[in-house]
């Protein structure tokens, strides 16, 4: 209870639990229209929304948000063990769970289109990059620890 009480004397260091993820998040989302760019010569804003891609946006923010409350609560506070293990799910969940979707959602399009040809009711497909690689969630995990670092490091 007594952190608690500490950080609402500190408005601002309450809500950095709060902004500074949201700022990784963004910054990954950002990347990947840079990323894009870079290699396609294409500017495509919609990827700003878009799950997939490198680097993770899931990760970063899950990173800065572990990185943060560690910094502000100490690393061996219950809310750091509560932020790391939802890390971890989330991160294995990008890279494994939803990055298998992803490949059965290719394997799902490419048989409807041999399948039903020209069929108009079998048109519509499903999303293919829905998941990560473990390098997109890597890149993800180390952009949300540095801007952790960077907005919450005691100079912050």
């Amino acid at each position: 209870m007594n952190w608690m009480i500490s950080q609402t004397a500190d408005g601002a260091a309450a809500w950095k639990a709060i902004w500074v993820p949201l700022v990784a998040w963004f910054i990954a989302q950002a990347l990947k229209v840079l990323i894009n760019f870079v290699r396609k010569k294409q500017f495509n804003l919609s990827l700003m929304w878009s799950p997939g891609g490198m680097p993770s946006a899931h990760s970063a923010l899950m990173c800065a948000l572990a990185t943060t409350v560690g910094l502000m609560y100490g690393f061996d506070s219950p809310l750091f063990a509560i932020s790391l293990a939802v890390a971890f799910i989330v991160m294995y969940d990008a890279a494994g769970v939803r990055r298998t979707v992803g490949y059965q959602s290719t394997m799902l399009n490419k048989m409807l289109d041999e399948l039903f040809k020209g069929d108009k009711e079998f048109s519509q497909r499903l999303a293919e990059i829905i998941g990560h690689t473990k390098w997109e969630v890597f890149a993800g995990a180390m952009l949300g620890i540095v801007l952790g670092i960077v907005f919450t490091w005691p100079w912050a």
